[in-house]
């Protein structure tokens, strides 16, 4: 059996100047300049709007666990861009034009930590996209490996949380089941400490932008 080939980006200087390739071990080691996708979903129903967010899987090699994007992803090596919309079908399951997202903002993180012993630099530059969408979770096939949960909460609610003037939010969602569906799970609570540390102001940019798509 031939052995599995490791994930490999392009890398940049701190000027989003390509200076190369690097695998994925070598990326997060060094803490290479690299791109990545990020696509939030929202949806209205009556008066109210929410976000949706998807819970990473302790599987993963950076913030495993945590609350994050809705759907993203790094950029593999000769990826644009366009490409990143590859991440709604694999770890949603549900297939978008890039066409259909609509660009918010570029957001340039670094960030440090360690997962089972082992330290981590990820520095990327997040290219941030939104999209209104009223497909039923449940109706959504999650990436077992990558995705423990999709969940939704109150856009205004949400924004609360990262701008400091409430403490938890509750959140319906689902898991992944058998055969690939979805199936509900339970309801939880969830603070602004339980997703992927960044900087709130990344969190409450997109929530504002948001607001402007439905």
């Amino acid at each position: 059996m031939c052995p599995l080939k490791e994930e490999l980006f392009d890398i940049f200087d701190e000027n989003m100047n390509p200076v190369g390739q690097a695998t994925r071990a070598e990326t997060h080691k060094h803490g290479y300049w690299h791109m990545s996708f990020h696509c939030w979903l929202t949806r209205r129903e009556g008066e109210r709007q929410y976000v949706r967010f998807q819970q990473r899987q302790m599987s993963k090699d950076t913030n495993p666990g945590c609350y994050d994007i809705t759907a993203a992803g790094h950029l593999a090596a000769g990826e644009t861009i366009e490409d990143g919309a590859r991440e709604l079908e694999e770890e949603l399951g549900i297939a978008v034009p890039f066409e259909t997202l609509v660009p918010l903002f570029q957001w340039r993180e670094d960030a440090s930590g360690i997962v089972n012993g082992v330290p981590f630099i990820d520095r990327e530059f997040n290219h941030v996209y939104g999209l209104v969408c009223d497909t039923p979770m449940t109706e959504m096939k999650l990436q077992t490996d990558e995705v423990a949960g999709l969940y939704e909460a109150d856009l205004a609610a949400m924004l609360d949380l990262f701008e400091g003037r409430i403490a938890a939010i509750e959140a319906q969602g689902v898991r992944p089941g058998h055969d690939g569906l979805s199936i509900p799970a339970e309801p939880v609570i969830v603070e602004a400490s339980h997703f992927v540390p960044r900087d709130s102001a990344y969190y409450a940019k997109v929530l504002r932008l948001l607001r402007g798509l439905t």
